[in-house]
């Protein structure tokens, strides 16, 4: 019973490969028993309830620690520094992304190379103690110099954690970041530090603490449990789920890396559009994020009402994330729903640059931060949806995260200083990227609609794999 069988078939001028496993075949629902589908869904009920936490509370934190420079500004770091100067505030922001950007790619692939648990609360620990580490500045220049070097190392330890499925996990967070920031504030001069650096200091020690509790907890991926001397699932619990992910996209095998593979997995231009839409929705997220708090507290707000403020329109995003989420699966469409959030972050941008009453420029920011991060969990499951292959995924998607941070240097530096708080130019920079997704989305939901067509013709095989259709 541990044999695989295999079946070679052909379509076309093209074979695939199938590897079915004979206890749970991809032809689940005519072959497994009551009893075998209810011991699969105790299993996943198992993994999610172990993962699905601590997954979501790292991933949570490393949004919070990215942003938490607007959060210092506004409670006095900006003048403490003397970030008011030039550019300095933008050019401290975008470092991030430099290294975010190098280092994505090669860090998916260490990932899955030495196993989950390692790499991520490795990266998880690094990031933490430098969060720890932005609070000990005590002087202006040059200490916005020093800063830049810790942001390009938080750009370095961050590269690799982005995932899609716990996204909505992390706006809660940042929504309730907010209000932690409005907190910890408050412990202005205890110990003789200032209230904003406190927030380094509290948010880089809940780090270092998830990252260790996630080397305990984070389950491996199937073909290295075994070897990491302490599997929380049986040697049977494993093929259950691999038999799962090959009834989804028979890919469950590991799909070693080759320079040969990453090569022809960049040569796809379908993964550059993609990634170019992932890269126009977060300029407006990381626009949102660092900026939003500086534009309120230009309306007149307090500190601590900007603080407060800031977290309505991040609740509000969530259920605007799983309403999406849910047509989106049920529709098998992703297209359609991304270029109507595009629209609604438009009319957001539109409102704060023109409307003069401070509620209205408020709506505005609600459909802006609803609109931004409602739009990347679609866009991230759309590339997903759309390739196979482990080595295919790893390499897509890092490259699709490493465009995101190509959108927090063009958010960093079309929000300029000279411009604060208002911002015309980051504003109607963030439209022209919006307005790219809409035609996007047009272009690549006739492409595949085309392409779909002529694999019910039997003229191509996508992905490889006889029935497999793309979403749109």
């Amino acid at each position: 019973m541990d044999e695989k069988t295999v079946i070679s078939s052909k379509a076309g001028s093209a074979s695939a490969v199938e590897y079915v496993d004979p206890i749970y075949p991809q032809d689940e629902e005519n072959f497994m028993t009551d009893e075998m589908k209810r011991r699969r869904r105790k299993i996943y009920r198992r993994v999610d309830l172990r993962m699905i936490p601590i997954l979501g509370a790292l991933y949570a934190i490393s949004g919070i620690d990215r942003t938490n420079l607007s959060a210092a500004r506004v409670a006095g770091m900006h003048k403490d520094l003397e970030f008011q100067f030039g550019e300095r505030y933008s050019i401290v922001l975008l470092v991030f992304f430099i290294t975010y950007f190098l280092f994505e790619i090669p860090s998916n692939i260490i990932l899955r190379s030495v196993g989950a648990a390692r790499w991520l609360s490795f990266i998880a620990l690094s990031w933490g103690a430098v969060i720890l580490g932005e609070h000990y500045f005590q002087r202006p220049a040059p200490e916005h110099v020093h800063m830049l070097v810790v942001r390009l190392l938080l750009g370095l330890f961050e590269a690799g954690f982005l995932i899609a499925w716990f996204y909505s996990i992390n706006i809660v967070a940042n929504a309730f970041g907010s209000l932690l920031a409005y907190g910890i504030i408050r412990m202005e001069g205890l110990g003789g530090l200032r209230g904003w650096r406190w927030i380094f200091v509290i948010e880089g020690l809940i780090t270092c603490l998830l990252a260790i509790l996630g080397y305990f907890l984070i389950i491996d991926f199937p073909d290295k449990i075994a070897g990491f001397k302490r599997p929380f699932l049986t040697a049977e619990d494993v093929e259950v789920i691999k038999a799962g992910l090959n009834q989804d996209r028979a890919d469950a095998e590991h799909d070693p890396f080759t320079g040969v593979k990453v090569f022809q997995t960049l040569c796809r231009w379908q993964l550059w559009i993609y990634s170019l839409l992932f890269m126009c929705m977060a300029i407006g997220v990381y626009g949102y994020a660092y900026f939003s708090p500086v534009i309120l507290q230009g309306l007149g707000y307090s500190t601590g009402k900007v603080f407060l403020l800031l977290a309505p329109p991040a609740l509000v995003s969530v259920p605007v994330a799983i309403i999406v989420s849910y047509f989106a699966d049920k529709t098998r469409m992703r297209a359609p729903f991304i270029a109507a959030l595009a629209v609604m972050c438009t009319v957001g941008y539109i409102l704060i640059a023109y409307t003069k009453q401070n509620g209205v420029k408020y709506f505005g920011v609600f459909l802006g931060i609803a609109g931004a991060n409602g739009s990347l969990p679609a866009i991230l499951a759309w590339q997903a949806n759309n390739i196979r292959g482990q080595s295919t995924r790893a390499v897509a998607s890092g490259l699709q995260v490493a465009f995101g941070a190509i959108g927090g240097i063009y958010a960093s530096l079309t929000f300029m200083e000279k411009e604060a708080p208002s911002y015309p130019s980051g504003l109607w920079a963030g439209v022209a990227a919006q307005l790219f997704i809409v035609v996007a989305c047009v272009f690549m939901t006739a492409f595949h609609y085309i392409q779909n067509k002529k694999a019910d013709r039997g003229e191509i095989l996508i992905e490889s794999l006889e029935g497999f259709r793309y979403t749109y």
